[in-house]
């Protein structure tokens, strides 16, 4: 299977692997003209805009953990994914719409964080960052010495259990606007504590697609645009991890 084919079988919603590959593809004045070097996405220009928009978004969760508001965990979340599927369809855009999303995303997460820390403190916090940077300098290591290969079965297997908590957790939202939550989901007992722990396996195996696909889009000299397209995906990655992290954190702190 050539690499062009293996980009088309994308499993990613975020690092779409066919928007990668089409946007490498598209030819310049017939195919006569290449990309010249500083007009196309590299790794370590991905690596740089990533740690750009961490930063940007570690600025604003300070801001809305200091002044925790409504406003920022509402307008943070649902802007944040407003923006999210805009670039999807336009990844284009990433370039302008990248930063701004870190920024929104940033509120979400210190409003949320500001929540967790109210009840159980800020230690609680601490340690949710810290096994989120953990896991992904583990997910870095694996991914690089190769110790588990990202093949397009295994790309299916994470894709399909992706979406299939999505789904999940859009019902358990259905359901709560009639004061019903799903059972065992973010609760404690060793069946809720299991699911968590599932959900975050998932999370961090995301990782490994999210570092595959900036490789791949590199590989294939997709346009600069694409390392913001990628660094955005990989912070939605992180963002959900934590999130995760702080919420099996919380359960097992329970009384």
């Amino acid at each position: 299977m050539s690499l062009s084919d293996r980009f088309k079988q994308s499993s990613n919603p975020i690092l779409s692997e066919e928007r990668l590959a089409k946007a490498s593809q598209r030819p310049l004045d017939g195919g006569f003209i290449t990309r010249a070097d500083d007009t196309v996405m590299t790794v370590s220009g991905a690596v740089n805009k990533t740690l750009l928009l961490a930063l940007l978004l570690a600025g604003t969760a300070v801001y809305s953990f200091l002044f925790p508001s409504s406003l920022f965990l509402w307008g943070g979340a649902i802007g944040g994914l407003v923006l999210v599927v805009i670039m999807s369809f336009k990844p284009k855009l990433s370039g302008t719409l990248a930063p701004i999303y870190a920024l929104l995303e940033g509120l979400f997460v210190g409003s949320v964080t500001s929540m967790y820390v109210a009840g159980f403190g800020v230690g609680l916090a601490f340690n949710a960052i810290m096994i989120t940077i953990a896991l992904l300098f583990m997910m870095l290591f694996v991914y690089k010495a190769g110790l588990i290969k990202v093949t397009e079965k295994f790309r299916s297997g994470i894709m399909m259990a992706t979406g299939g908590i999505l789904l999940v957790y859009l019902l358990n939202i259905g359901l709560g606007f009639f004061g019903i939550n799903m059972p065992f989901l973010h609760e404690g007992g060793l069946i809720g504590i299991g699911i968590s722990l599932f959900i975050i396996g998932i999370a961090t195996l995301n990782l490994l697609l999210d570092f595959d696909n900036i490789e791949r889009g590199a590989a294939m000299r997709s346009p600069k645009y694409m390392e913001w397209f990628c660094a955005m995906g990989l912070i939605v990655t992180l963002v959900w991890l934590y999130v995760e992290v702080l919420r099996l954190l919380s359960v097992m702190n329970r009384d």
